[in-house]
């Protein structure tokens, strides 16, 4: 049953899967490398993509807090009234 769950899992029998995947990095290896990009370069690259999203995430997130804010200064007392003159047609 555990090697029948590992094949599921993995996709295959796990010996043919990680030949495929050991072809598969070596061919795109080989492309990356064609075009000039390095592990070194990628892991730089992707935590700088990362710091940048987390300094400009947080800005996005400050913004959308004082949008909401902006907003329900006008929108919650508005629906308030619409709501108490709703209640008192209703009666």
């Amino acid at each position: 049953m555990s090697n029948s769950f590992v094949a599921r899992f993995v996709g295959g029998s796990p010996t043919a899967v990680v030949v495929r995947l050991i072809v598969v990095s070596f061919v795109v290896g080989f492309l990356l490398d064609a075009f000039g990009f390095d592990p070194a370069t990628l892991f730089q690259d992707a935590a700088r993509m990362a710091r940048h999203l987390v300094e400009n995430g947080f800005a996005d997130l400050r913004q959308f807090g004082r949008n909401l804010l902006t907003g329900a200064i006008i929108v919650v007392p508005v629906w308030i009234v619409l709501r108490l003159l709703d209640a008192g047609r209703s009666r």
